[in-house]
Formats: C-alpha cells, sequence, structure tokens
C-alpha cells in the first residue's frame, strides 16, 4: 500500500505521548491485568504486534514479563523506543524492532511467546486475516492470545471507511478541521440522546474520564478512528471460529453489542 493510503498512526500517538503521565501507565497495567485474569506477568513472555506509542509494552514490562515490541510505522517505534529509554533503558527483558505482522520472513525471526498481544492493530495492515494467521503462530502452546478488532456494524462501517478515506485524500493542513467536524456532529448527537434519556448531556467528564478506558486520550482515539485507513472489521464469529480450528479457546470476549469500536478476544492455545 502507497505511503499516501496509509493514516500516520506513529504521529499521532507521538502526540500522545506528550499525555502521558503515571495515572495513564497504571491504567494500561490495570486493563491488561483485568482482561488476562492475572496479577502479574513475572516469567512470562509478551510479543507486543504493532505497539504503537508502547504503553502496553511498558505496561507488561512493569508487571514483570519479558517483552519483544514492534511496529510497522517508525515513528511508533520511536515512541516504544522513547518509553523504552525513559523507564528501562539497559532493561535486557524488554527489544524494540522496526517489522511488519505481513512480512513472513521477518515473522519467521519474531520470538513465540506466552502472550500474544495486538489491541487495535490488526484490521489496520491491509490483510487483516493473513495478519492475525502470523500473529496466532506465534503463541506458545497453552499461551494466550489477546486481540481486539473492530466490529461490522454492516452498513455504518462502510460509511466510516469513507470517512476514514476522505482524511487520507485531504491536504494534511484540513485534516484537523474534519476531525473536529466529525466529533461536533457525533456529539451533538449524543448530547440529544442523552437529553431525551434524562441523563447528564455534557461530554466534559466523559472525556476526562477516558484516561481510564486503557489509560487513553479522547482526543487521540478521535484522530485514530477518524483518519485510521487501511480499516477492516469483523463480526465476533469470523475471529472466533478460524482461531478455533486453529486449537484455540475463547476465555473472554468483550464486544460491542453492535456499536462502534472494538471487540476483544482473550484465547488459549491447547495445542
Amino acid at each position: 500500500m502507497k505511503k499516501d493510503k496509509r493514516f500516520g498512526f506513529g504521529q499521532n500517538w507521538k502526540n500522545f505521548l506528550s499525555t502521558l503521565d503515571d495515572t495513564r501507565i497504571l491504567e494500561a497495567e490495570l486493563s491488561l491485568q483485568k482482561m488476562l485474569g492475572v496479577t502479574t506477568l513475572e516469567g512470562k513472555s509478551f510479543l507486543d504486534i504493532g505497539s504503537g506509542s508502547g504503553l502496553f509494552s511498558l505496561a507488561a514490562h512493569r508487571l514483570g514479563a519479558t517483552v519483544f515490541s514492534f511496529d510497522y510505522d517508525q515513528n511508533s517505534v520511536a515512541c516504544t523506543q522513547e518509553l523504552k529509554n525513559r523507564y528501562a533503558k539497559d532493561d535486557p527483558r524488554w527489544s524494540v524492532q522496526q517489522g511488519s505482522v505481513l512480512d513472513t520472513g521477518y515473522m519467521k525471526k519474531v520470538p513465540s511467546s506466552d502472550i500474544v498481544y495486538s489491541w487495535g492493530v490488526l484490521h489496520h495492515t491491509g490483510d487483516m486475516y493473513s495478519a492475525l494467521n502470523h500473529a496466532q503462530e506465534k503463541v506458545l502452546p497453552q499461551g494466550t492470545l489477546f486481540i481486539a478488532i473492530y466490529n461490522d456494524q454492516g452498513a455504518m462501517s462502510r460509511l466510516w471507511k469513507k470517512v476514514k478515506k476522505l482524511y487520507i485524500a485531504m491536504p494534511a493542513f484540513l485534516r484537523p478541521v474534519y476531525v473536529l467536524s466529525i466529533i461536533l456532529l457525533e456529539e451533538t448527537q449524543l448530547f440529544i440522546r442523552k437529553i431525551f434519556a434524562g441523563k447528564n448531556p455534557l461530554p466534559f467528564k466523559r472525556w476526562e474520564d477516558k484516561k481510564k478506558d486503557r489509560g487513553m486520550s479522547m482526543w487521540f482515539d478521535w484522530v485514530d478512528w477518524v483518519g485510521g485507513y487501511p480499516f477492516e472489521v469483523a463480526r465476533p464469529e469470523q475471529i472466533i471460529d478460524p482461531l478455533m480450528e486453529q486449537g484455540f479457546v475463547l476465555k473472554k470476549m468483550i464486544t460491542k453489542a453492535g456499536g462502534h469500536g472494538c471487540n476483544e478476544y482473550v484465547f488459549t492455545k491447547t495445542t
């Protein structure tokens, strides 16, 4: 895929790092503990496919794991390396590389791990199912695969794909205005629905509380959502069934119940 047809995920993560604080790091750790059902990752190997900001590689490392991080985007690699330099500069238990989950030759060199983690990444590669297949191959027997994939909303997902393609096609100086216009439209609709439901319609607390959701930021999530292309989606069964055929068992799932966003899956490899 041509470079100008791909969203600059790494640049967005680079901007996000300016907001990173101890609270966001702790929330990232708590989210891993909750979804994986553990209190520590001591003695475990953790493969972060598409490490982005590096926040979850850092969280896994702080929980005791030996971490291998890689990303396709050079800016994302730089972000992850920056966090390693800040918090674990000389620690050999954390490695950071540039690479693509779609590159078969590269993936052969990537270490198989107890936990393979790829949150909101595989659907942005341009070939989601090949990426998923390469990811699952790196899970050690009795290991864990933790992934998040955009929910298929049917016609609405096709509309969002057009929104994202328009973002990529427009001049860079117009993109922030475009993101703001999408946010305004979505927030206005939500404001009206909350008024009719008798709920507090103001968005301020919800935006502030976003850091409690995996340590994320509402603004940078919106930029990622509006601009995030390539873009693919899947219904839960389209993810679960192929992995079951490969010897995985679904241990935990959180879905968007028909809404937009990522369905989260935690699988155990039985063979």
